[in-house]
């Protein structure tokens, strides 16, 4: 793809997460007028922002949507099929997927060649390493401040989010944004914060067939497959983390709806690409899905003692059901 072909945008459109903040950074780099617009799966799924997404939007780590121009991800339930190639790519739409650690890295091999990316050489294996399940169990233990300022990303923290996204393109290394006052606060919140989410953790965990289950529902408290699954150590193949609020809204991103996200145990040797857990997160749910290793859904009706129920009984016949081939 040469310059001359990268597509028209004027607005971004990306996740939340690490992942989604560098591809969009990546990509405002390149055009610096265009709009970024911090979203997160549910909210595209749920028609949430079809009026604002249109045919000069570029979409990155997120699922497809049929009005954008211009599509980057690399979530496998994500891929567009056949069909929905052919009936976009034929009004103009261009879709770059791959299968790549993550979206952040697609975004940064298509843009090299043309825009000064050099401030985000160092960050990007670990960008790859957090998406792809690829942190190490030290890693993850030392939570040095990278991993601090991981978490503390969040759609709520647009103004936040905003001004990284500002400070990556000025040429910025993740070094200098991470002396910035405003992030230094943050990561010492997220080191007190993480001590106390791990009581909660650890509290709220039981394993059923090596499958940890962590009810963190109607709590305020939020994690990932990472803490969960280094709790439980090598007890357990995957975790299930049930987390938002019994009374919550897609659209109330400080109150979101009863949600479950599954996830490997990356620390297990072999621990990836054993169970197709994607599986389990569109069972119930038609707008979930996300990689293999690490998905996620919102409960369905009848409610989540249901689903829990059927996602476990699903995991007991996994050799069978969720066995990746």
């Amino acid at each position: 793809m040469s310059v001359d072909h990268i597509p028209q945008f004027d607005k971004i459109v990306a996740d939340s997460d690490f992942d989604g903040l560098c591809g969009a950074a990546i990509l405002k780099k390149f055009n610096p007028d265009a709009e970024v617009i911090f979203s997160h799966a549910a909210l595209i799924r749920s028609g949430s922002f079809d009026g604002l997404i249109d045919s000069k939007t570029a979409i990155v780590d997120l699922p497809f949507h049929e009005n954008c121009g211009w599509y980057l991800d690399h979530h496998q339930t994500n891929k567009p099929s056949t069909e929905e190639l052919s009936t976009f790519t034929s009004k103009g739409g261009v879709i770059d997927w791959q299968p790549t650690p993550s979206a952040a890295r697609l975004v940064y091999e298509i843009i090299k060649p043309y825009c000064d990316l050099s401030n985000f050489l160092d960050l990007m294996p670990f960008v790859d390493a957090l998406d792809s399940g690829g942190i190490t169990l030290q890693q993850f233990q030392e939570d040095d401040e990278l991993m601090r300022f991981s978490r503390t990303l969040s759609k709520t923290e647009s103004a936040y989010m905003q001004m990284i996204v500002e400070m990556m393109v000025s040429g910025s290394r993740i070094e200098h944004v991470l002396t910035k006052p405003e992030v230094a606060e943050k990561l010492e919140y997220q080191r007190i914060h993480r001590l106390e989410l791990s009581q909660v953790v650890e509290k709220n965990t039981h394993v059923i067939n090596r499958l940890a289950i962590c009810h963190l529902e109607d709590t305020g408290f939020f994690t990932n497959g990472y803490l969960v699954t280094a709790t439980v150590g090598e007890d357990a193949d995957a975790c299930c983390i049930i987390h938002g609020y019994s009374d919550g809204s897609v659209d109330n991103p400080d109150r979101p709806p009863l949600s479950a996200s599954f996830y490997a145990n990356s620390f297990l040797e072999e621990g990836q690409d054993r169970y197709d857990l994607s599986r389990l997160a569109t069972a119930f749910d038609p707008s979930g899905g996300g990689h293999v290793n690490a998905c996620g859904c919102r409960i369905q009706e009848p409610g989540l003692e249901h689903n829990l129920a059927n996602w476990i009984d699903m995991w007991q016949r996994r050799d069978t059901e969720l066995k990746v081939n």
